[in-house]
C-alpha cells in the first residue's frame, strides 16, 4: 500500500474533480510526438446548448471582435516560461485575427489581477480573457465586469465556486487530474515502483495544485505502488523555491530516490539542489508537469525522467471561443485540451516542440 507523512507545508483545499455532463463530447485523450503545438480539444463538458451574448448574465450586446478592444489579464510574472508563452499566444492570435489587444500583468499579485481587470473595464474594453491568479478571490474585479456586462473567457485555472454564464462565459485548461495520474504512471516506472518519494506543492488555493496532487496519489493508490511519499511541500510553481525545498528535502530524507514536480520551474530548481548536493543525472527520478525546453532538455541529460506536457498556447481556441459566443455557435462551460507526453524515447525529437 501507499503510504502517505507528511512533512513542511502542504496544502489544504477542497478536491476538485472536472465532472464530464450528459452533453460531454469527448476526442481522442493522447497526441502522439510532433503533432501541431497548438491547442488542440479533447472534450468539452457541461449542459445546456453553450453560453452566448444573449444568455450571458441576463444578455450582452452582441458584438464584432474586429471592432471593439479585448482585454488580456496575465496573472503571473512572466519569468516563467508557460506565462511567457501563454502571453505571446494570446497576442499573436489577436493579431492574426485583427483584434485590439490591452493586456495587464498581476506580477503573481491577487489585489493587482483585480485592479488590472477592473482598468481595462474602465478603459473600455468589452470582452475579456483572464488567467485567473487564484481559483477564488477575483469577485471585485467579476462585479466590475458584470455590471459594465463585459463578458469573461477564463483559461488554464478555473474559478470554483463561480457559475459560468452567468461569471464567465467557459473556461478552457488541461485535466489537471489526469496530468497527476500520468506523472505518477512515469514516476512508476522510473524507479521501478520503489523507493522514498517527495511532491513539490504547486501554489496553494488554485485548483491545478489540488488535482495534480490528488492525480498523483489516486494513481498511486489504484496500482497499489510501493512508493512511499515521505514529504510533501509547497514550493509555489517557482524554481528558487524548487531548489531551497529540495536542499531541505534531501537534507531530511537523504535515501530519496524520487520526485514528483507539479511544474518544471521548481523540478529545474530541484535538480540545482541536487547538482549542489553532489548527486549525478538518474541518482533522484524526477517527473514533472509542463513542458518547458529547460524540462525537456533535462530529460535528454538524464536529469528528468519524464515531463507530462500542460499546453500554454490558448490563443487560438480562446478567440474562437469569443467568436462562437458572439456568432450564437455558443461555448461549453469546460473545454479540456489533449497534453502530450515527452520520454527519453522523444524528448531529442520533440526538443523543438517544447516552448
Amino acid at each position: 500500500m501507499v503510504q502517505f507523512r507528511r512533512l513542511g507545508a502542504t496544502t489544504a483545499a477542497a478536491v476538485l474533480l472536472v465532472s464530464l455532463g450528459a452533453c460531454t463530447k469527448t476526442t481522442p485523450s493522447t497526441a502522439s510526438a510532433g503533432e501541431d503545438a497548438d491547442q488542440q480539444v479533447r472534450s468539452t463538458a457541461g449542459s445546456g446548448d453553450g453560453c452566448t451574448a444573449d444568455k450571458y448574465n441576463g444578455g450582452v450586446p452582441k458584438r464584432d471582435l474586429k471592432a471593439i478592444t479585448v482585454g488580456f489579464a496575465q496573472s503571473e510574472k512572466e519569468a516563467n516560461p508557460f506565462r511567457i508563452t501563454e502571453t505571446e499566444s494570446i497576442k499573436a492570435e489577436a493579431a492574426k485575427r485583427g483584434i485590439k489587444l490591452i493586456t495587464t500583468n498581476a506580477q503573481s499579485d491577487l489585489n493587482k489581477e483585480i485592479a488590472d481587470i477592473q482598468s481595462m473595464v474602465a478603459q473600455g474594453a468589452q470582452a475579456l480573457i483572464i488567467s485567473p491568479l487564484n481559483s477564488e478571490g477575483l469577485d471585485p474585479a467579476l462585479k466590475a465586469a458584470q455590471d459594465a456586462k463585459v463578458p469573461i473567457m477564463t483559461i488554464d485555472r478555473l474559478l470554483t465556486t463561480k457559475q459560468p454564464c452567468v461569471d464567465y462565459i467557459g473556461w478552457i485548461g488541461s485535466d489537471f487530474v489526469e496530468q497527476g495520474k500520468r506523472a505518477a504512471d512515469a514516476l512508476i516506472a522510473a524507479t521501478d515502483d520503489r523507493g522514498e518519494t517527495a511532491i513539490l506543492l504547486g501554489a496553494s488555493g488554485v485548483n491545478v495544485t489540488v488535482d495534480r496532487t490528488k492525480g498523483f496519489k489516486d494513481q498511486l493508490a489504484a496500482k497499489n505502488s510501493k512508493l512511499t511519499v515521505v514529504a510533501e511541500q509547497t514550493a509555489d510553481f517557482t524554481r528558487e523555491k524548487g531548489r531551497s525545498v529540495t536542499e531541505q528535502l534531501i537534507s531530511a530524507n537523504p535515501k530519496l530516490a524520487a520526485i514528483y514536480a507539479e511544474n518544471d520551474e521548481m523540478a529545474l530548481g530541484a535538480i540545482a539542489a541536487l547538482k549542489a548536493a553532489g548527486k549525478k543525472p538518474g541518482d533522484v527520478k524526477i517527473v514533472t508537469i509542463d513542458g518547458t525546453k529547460g524540462a525537456v532538455q533535462g530529460i535528454v541529460d538524464g536529469w528528468i525522467s519524464g515531463v507530462i506536457e500542460s499546453n500554454p498556447r490558448f490563443g487560438p481556441l480562446a478567440f474562437q471561443a469569443l467568436e462562437d459566443f458572439y456568432s450564437g455557435k455558443g461555448v461549453p462551460p469546460k473545454t479540456i485540451i489533449v497534453d502530450k507526453e515527452y520520454t527519453k524515447d522523444n524528448a531529442s525529437a520533440e526538443l523543438a516542440n517544447a516552448y
